[in-house]
C-alpha cells in the first residue's frame, strides 16, 4: 500500500509540473457546435418526418459501392450523397489534407515501438455509409439519446447512415487486434447555414491501449493491476479500474495531446484541461488553446469506456481515445474565414496552399462579391417543424450560393396557437458577382419547394 501511495504521489507531482501553467478543471454540459469532433454531444431537436422522406420513401440509393432501399427514416439527400467519395482529406495540397499529414507525421515522429516503428496506423480512406449500430450503439450511445434524431443525422434508411463521427469505426479496429490507430475521414451530420457550418466536415482521432504489462513496464516492483474490484464510478475513475492505471493512461494522453498542439501551433502555445462528460469515455477531457488572446477548444478526448473494450474483444487492456476537426484546425491555422472555401475550386483558393512549405500559409482573400438578401416567412406545420429540414432544403436549392440562413423572427398567433418563422438567407456566389435576377430564379424555387416538400404555407412573397 505505502509503495502504491509513492506511486500514485509521483504521479500527481509529474502531472502538476508539466501542467502547472495551463491546466484546469472545469465542468460543464457536452452539448457543442458541429464544428467540434467525434466526442460531440448533438444538440435536441423537435422529431418529426423530414422532407426527404416525404419525397424518396422505396427508392434506391446508390452511394459509396452500396445498393439500399430508402424507407420513412431516409434523411440523405442527392445533394449530400453527390459529397461522398470527395475525400477532401486525401487531396494532396488540400489544407485539410495538410493538416491530417501534420497530425500523422507527429504520431509517426512522438511514437514509436522499441524496435522504432511507428506506433500507430492510420486509416483514411473507410467508408462513410455505416450501420446505426456502428455510429451509434458500438460506442455506447444510449437509445433514447437526442444525438440520434432523424433531424441531426442523415440516415439512409433505418439500418444504415452516413456516419456522424470517425468513432463509428472504434469497435471494428480495436475488434481487428489494432492497440493505437488514427483515423481520419468525412462525417455527415444536419446543421445550420453560416461560415463554420457545414453538413459535411472532417475529423481526425485516435484510440491507444495499454496492457498491464505495457502500462507499469517501468514499475516492475510496485505491485500495480490494471483492474480491482470497486463497483461504483467516481469522477476520477470508473468502477472496475485503479487509480493507478487510470492516473497513468491520463498522464500518457495529456503529455501526448499537448505535444500535438504545441507541433501545430507553436512551443509557446498556452493549453489548458477542462473536464467535461462524453458518452463513451471517463473521465473525459477538452484541450483549449490560448489563440489570439481568447481560449479555443480544439478536441475531446478520455478514458475509454471499459465495456466498449469489452465488447470489441479487448477487455483485458485499458485505452484512451480522442478526436478533432480538421475544418477546426486549418480555419485558424491558415486564417481561413468560410467553411465552404474547402469545398472551392477556385485555383486562387487551392493553389496558395501548393508552396514548398504549406504549414505557413496564411490564406489571402480573393475578391468577395456582393451579397444579395432574400427573406421567406411562412407559417409552420401543425405536426412540427426542424429547421434543420429547411437548412437542407436552401443547400438543395441553392448549394454553396446560399451564405449564411438566419431566423429573424419568430411569431406564436395568440387566437390559433400556429407558428410562424421568418428566415433571412444571404445568397453570395464565392466565385462571381450574382445578379438580382438570378437570385430571384434561386429563392422563387425554394419558395415553391418549401410549400411542397416541407408542408409549411409561405406568407407573402
Amino acid at each position: 500500500m505505502l509503495i502504491r501511495m509513492k506511486f500514485l504521489h509521483s504521479i500527481n507531482r509529474l502531472q502538476k509540473t508539466l501542467f502547472s501553467s495551463s491546466f484546469y478543471l472545469h465542468c460543464h454540459h457536452a452539448s457543442k457546435t458541429s464544428s467540434q469532433l467525434g466526442f460531440q454531444i448533438l444538440s435536441w431537436k423537435v422529431h418529426h418526418q423530414t422532407f426527404a422522406t416525404k419525397s424518396s420513401q422505396d427508392h434506391e440509393i446508390s452511394v459509396s459501392g452500396k445498393k439500399l432501399i430508402s424507407d420513412d427514416f431516409t434523411t440523405a439527400t442527392p445533394k449530400i450523397l453527390s459529397r461522398v467519395g470527395t475525400n477532401l482529406h486525401n487531396q494532396e495540397g488540400h489544407p485539410l489534407c495538410i493538416i491530417k499529414e501534420q497530425i500523422r507525421d507527429y504520431f509517426y515522429r512522438s511514437s514509436l515501438n522499441k524496435r522504432g516503428n511507428p506506433l500507430f496506423s492510420i486509416y483514411d480512406n473507410l467508408s462513410p455509409v455505416v450501420t446505426v449500430w456502428q455510429n451509434f450503439d458500438s460506442v455506447l450511445v444510449p437509445g433514447d439519446h437526442v444525438s440520434r434524431r432523424k433531424g441531426d443525422n442523415y440516415y439512409l434508411n433505418r439500418e444504415f447512415m452516413l456516419r456522424a463521427h470517425t468513432s463509428a469505426h472504434q469497435h471494428e479496429l480495436v475488434n481487428s487486434g489494432l492497440d493505437a490507430f488514427l483515423v481520419a475521414g468525412d462525417v455527415y451530420r444536419r446543421d445550420e447555414i453560416d461560415a463554420t457550418h457545414f453538413p459535411v466536415f472532417h475529423q481526425m482521432e485516435g484510440v491507444r491501449l495499454f496492457s498491464d504489462f505495457e502500462l507499469f513496464e517501468k514499475y516492475p516492483d510496485a505491485n500495480l493491476k490494471l483492474f480491482c474490484n470497486d463497483t461504483v464510478r467516481i469522477q476520477e475513475k470508473q468502477e472496475h479500474h485503479t487509480l493507478e492505471a487510470v492516473k497513468l493512461v491520463e498522464f500518457d494522453l495529456k503529455q501526448t495531446l499537448e505535444g500535438l498542439a504545441k507541433y501545430l501551433f507553436g512551443e509557446e502555445i498556452e493549453v489548458r484541461w477542462v473536464v467535461t462528460d462524453f458518452p463513451f469515455t471517463h473521465p473525459s477531457f477538452e484541450l483549449e488553446i490560448k489563440f489570439q488572446g481568447e481560449w479555443l477548444e480544439v478536441l475531446g478526448c478520455g478514458i475509454m469506456e471499459q465495456e466498449l473494450l469489452h465488447s470489441a474483444g479487448a477487455g483485458h487492456k485499458i485505452g484512451y481515445a480522442f478526436g478533432l476537426g480538421l475544418e477546426r484546425l486549418a480555419m485558424v491555422l491558415f486564417n481561413i474565414p468560410d467553411i465552404r472555401l474547402f469545398w472551392s475550386l477556385d485555383p486562387r483558393f487551392i493553389n496558395q496552399f501548393k508552396v514548398p512549405d504549406p504549414h505557413k500559409v496564411k490564406f489571402k482573400p480573393f475578391s468577395k462579391f456582393p451579397p444579395v438578401f432574400h427573406d421567406i416567412s411562412f407559417w409552420c406545420p401543425d405536426d412540427g417543424f426542424i429547421s434543420n429540414d429547411f437548412y437542407d432544403l436552401v443547400r438543395s436549392v441553392a448549394g454553396e450560393t446560399a451564405e449564411k440562413v438566419e431566423l429573424i423572427d419568430d411569431f406564436l398567433h395568440p387566437k390559433t396557437g400556429r407558428i410562424s418563422h421568418c428566415y433571412r438567407i444571404t445568397y453570395r456566389s464565392m466565385d462571381k458577382t450574382l445578379t438580382k435576377d438570378e437570385v430571384g430564379l434561386i429563392h422563387s424555387d425554394l419558395t415553391s419547394k418549401c410549400n411542397t416538400l416541407l408542408g409549411v404555407e409561405v406568407r407573402g412573397k
